[in-house]
Formats: C-alpha cells, structure tokens, sequence
C-alpha cells in the first residue's frame, strides 16, 4: 500500500472517530470543523494544520498525537529504519537486535531505532519486546529525542513477566529520561525505588551493579538540580547530593577498575564535578575556589575536536554546567560573573557540538538566558546576545526536544541578534 493511500486511510479512521466520538453524522462533522463535507480528505492525503488542530480539538486530542497517527514516525527520521544507508535485509529477532546495537555504537541512531521497531515485531516472548523497547529507547537518547525515548521504556515496562533485572534497567533509563526533561519529582521517586531495591537485594550481576549505580547518579543529580528550584531545602538537598553522588562515584570507580572500562571513569567524573557544586551551595567550599577547580579541571579538554566523545568529554561538558550554576548562585560582581559565564558557556557549547549532545545545549541556552536576566537586574539593560544561523538551529531543535524550554527559547529568539550566513 503506497505512502498517500495509508494517509488517506489513516485521516478516514480518525473522520469516523471523531463522527463515533460526537454521535453526529459526516456532515455535522463537516460543520463542526468548518469544512465542506466533500473536502475533508484531500486527494494527496495530506491535510492542512488547521484541520489536524481542529481534528484534535474534536476528539481531545493534543495535535501531535493526532499527527504521529496521520504520519507515523515522519516527523522524525528513524521511525521506519532508513538513514539514508540502506536496509540490512535481516529478519529474525537475534540478527535485528545485534544489528541494532552495532547501528547504535556507529552512531546511526535513527537506523537503530527502525531495527529495534523491526526486532519488536518479530519478538516471540515479552523479555524480547522489552529488550526492544530499551534499545530503541537508548537510539531515541542519540537523537536526544527525550520525550520518545521515555515512551519507549514506558512501553517496555508495559510488558508483564519480563526479567526483574531488564525491568530495573528500563527503570534507570526512564528515570534518567525524567531528569533530562526536568520531570524531577517523577526521576527522584523511581531512582529511590531501584536504590532501595538494592538496599534489601544487594546486585550479583554485571548489569545490576551498573543499575544501581546509575540509580545513584540520577538521584544524585536530581538532588543537585532542586537545589536552584526550592530555595528553602536548599541545605537538605545539597546534603544529600553529595552522599548519593559520592556513592555513584565509588561505584562507578569500582566498576571502572573492575571492567577497565574508561566510561565509567568519566561517569564518576560527573558526579565529582556535581559534588563540588553542592559543596559550594553548603558553604563547605568557598565558590571562588570551586570555580578554580572547575575552570582548571577543563585544560583536560583545551580542543574538543581532538577529544574521543564519549563520557569523559561529556563529564567535562557538565561541568561547565555546574560552573555557571556556582557563578550564579554567588558572584555578586558584574564582570567576574560575565568572565566566569563565558568561559564555562563556550567551552560547553563547543562540547556538545562535539558530541551533538542536546542536554548540554539545552543548560547552556539556559545558562545565557539566566546570565543576560542577571546582568538585566543588576544594570536595568538586557545583554545582546548574537546567533548565527547554526545556533538559530540548535535552538529551534532544543526546544522541539525540552518541552519546559520552550518559554526561555521564545525569549531568546525576541531578543537575540540574528546574523545570517551570506
């Protein structure tokens, strides 16, 4: 069946939903939605915006689901499995799922995201749907198309006598896919689970000691990030990021020696760079002297093109992060803050164009913002900030991929000086 034909099946169905939804007929529809009766689907298939908002708002619907319906996965390239390299012509779920991987470690997200689709559909037992599940979901995270990464370990976890260990994996990812999106309530109370979890089954198994340990960082972190958002736990918080983040640390060192695996050094690496955060916060580290340690920390990285990405880099990337929240939480002189936020700001921009990490670019936009509005306060006048058309473009996709984004990423559009190329 060619691609216009299933779009004109697909706005038929939701045509009839919408009659079954409102008990009316085809032409009381047509009235409702302010169209003529024989116009309702077109000859391509392809309807207008305005008829898909208007479909949703019929059947309550928000427009993107009524949008993945219309146009399953073309929103975002990976849905059918063609990056552009060709199909792999393999067909049993053993083959699919390696393949998948192999696209994975290569970069090829959205190749990887098509082979899990496809392993999926060949599964024979839940196990194998799950596993699905979360291989796509860890593609979805290359892409950093977060929100879709979520919905595939939702659908994992949907799937009943799966292995208790794959069920903690899913949930360590889907916690972490709250973090990254800022749903911190919800990333805080499923890595307290996995954590006490392990508390009363202390891990046996390779992929559980790297589960818990995980748990810890998101938790850790999760802490670390509440601290900016409720001013009155700020000491509770604090506190207790820097017991989970040490305890990742530790484990994610021991795992390192264990496997000689460098990943986890960097992972561990992150969570030191959150600790001198929160240690600031506490008053336990004077902030000029973490952000001595933090700024001497990144001679690690003076090129990122000539740095392996991977998770030491990325560790590097967050701290920049954690930089500009030190120098914001407490420098109080004009210059010194705009000193300290342009050298944590760039060097993290330039990493995560590095490693296109999304989550690194969507904190670094924040940290501009958050910076220009405290110059604002201080002086009465906003700092111009100058976009060329590459950041035009790394902004516009943070914010399709970071929903609570979007109100700071309309700001900076108003605001910002636009240099076009040419």
């Amino acid at each position: 069946m060619d691609v216009r034909t299933v779009r004109r099946k697909r706005l038929e169905q939701l045509l009839e939903l919408a009659q079954a939804y409102k008990g009316c007929s085809r032409k009381e529809l047509a009235r409702i939605l302010g169209r003529d009766r024989t116009k309702l689907v077109p000859a391509s298939g392809v309807p207008k915006l305005d008829l898909v908002v208007d479909l949703g708002r019929v059947i309550d619907w928000p427009v993107g689901d009524v949008a993945n319906f219309l146009w399953p996965g073309a929103q975002i390239p990976g849905a059918t499995g063609d990056d552009g390299s060709g199909g792999t012509g393999e067909s049993s779920y053993e083959q699919l799922q390696l393949a998948s991987r192999d696209a994975q470690r290569q970069g090829r997200y959205s190749l990887a995201i098509g082979l899990a689709r496809q392993a999926f559909e060949c599964a024979d037992t839940p196990e194998q749907r799950a596993l699905s599940c979360n291989r796509e979901a860890v593609a979805w995270d290359g892409l950093g198309h977060f929100t879709l990464a979520l919905e595939a370990e939702q659908r994992g976890l949907q799937e009943r006598s799966i292995s208790l260990e794959l069920r903690r994996i899913l949930e360590s990812n889907l916690a972490n896919s709250y973090y990254t999106l800022w749903s911190l309530t919800e990333a805080k109370s499923l890595s307290r689970d996995l954590i006490d979890w392990y508390a009363e089954e202390p891990p046996a198994s390779y992929r559980d000691r790297c589960t818990r340990a995980f748990a810890y960082y998101v938790r850790g972190h999760t802490l670390r990030r509440l601290m900016s958002t409720e001013d009155e736990r700020l000491r509770s918080y604090a506190e207790s990021a820097i017991s989970d983040l040490e305890t990742s640390l530790d484990l994610y060192g021991q795992l390192a020696k264990d496997y000689e695996e460098s990943s986890f050094a960097g992972i561990a690496n992150t969570c030191r760079g959150g600790i001198i955060e929160a240690e600031a916060a506490l008053g336990r580290r004077e902030a000029s002297a973490a952000l001595k340690e933090l700024v001497t920390g990144l001679e690690a990285v003076v090129d990122p093109d000539t740095s392996p990405p991977g998770d030491w880099l990325e560790s590097y990337g967050w701290w920049c992060i954690f930089g500009c929240n030190v120098a914001l939480r407490h420098l109080t002189d004009e210059r010194d803050l705009q000193h300290h936020m342009a050298i944590f700001t760039n060097k993290a921009d330039e990493i995560a164009d590095r490693m296109n990490n999304w989550s690194l670019r969507e904190r670094v936009f924040t940290m501009q913002y958050a910076s220009h509005k405290k110059f604002l306060d201080w002086t009465g006048r906003m700092l111009s900030l100058t976009l060329d058309n590459d950041d035009v473009r790394a902004l516009v996709g943070t914010m399709g991929r970071f929903p609570t984004f979007r109100d700071t990423g309309w700001k900076l559009l108003q605001t910002a000086r636009v240099v076009r190329d040419g």
